[in-house]
């Protein structure tokens, strides 16, 4: 099995607040996302299901109906198909499981992120 070593990987930079690292595997998509302080994820949905671990700072997420505020040490499931949202209250790195696969990723179909 392949060893993935984050630090040796370059961080795609998708504007200037957010940028992203990926890897994908059979069945998931693993992604560690940078945001600066007031960055903002503007809300969307996908088909996959999301598990967002915050590693360091603190985020605001509006999930369907809910807001709630994750910081370094907590993660915030998203079900599939959900409208959500994230603002970054501060610098933060953020580990975003996947799954399936997000093959708009890979296709390069996110310009929600590119914006």
């Amino acid at each position: 099995m392949p060893i993935h070593r984050w630090l040796e990987q370059p961080v795609e930079e998708l504007n200037p607040s957010i940028g992203r690292q990926l890897v994908h595997t059979e069945s998931m998509t693993i992604a560690r996302i940078h945001l600066r302080a007031g960055a903002v994820v503007p809300r969307h949905a996908h088909p996959h299901e999301q598990v967002a671990n915050v590693l360091e700072g603190s985020l605001r997420f509006v999930v369907g109906d809910e807001e709630h505020v994750v910081s370094a040490g907590e993660s915030m499931i998203v079900p599939s198909g959900v409208p959500h949202e994230v603002e970054a209250l501060a610098d933060s790195l953020v580990l975003d499981v996947f799954s399936p696969v997000r093959d708009d990723w890979v296709r390069g179909d996110d310009a929600y992120l590119r914006g």
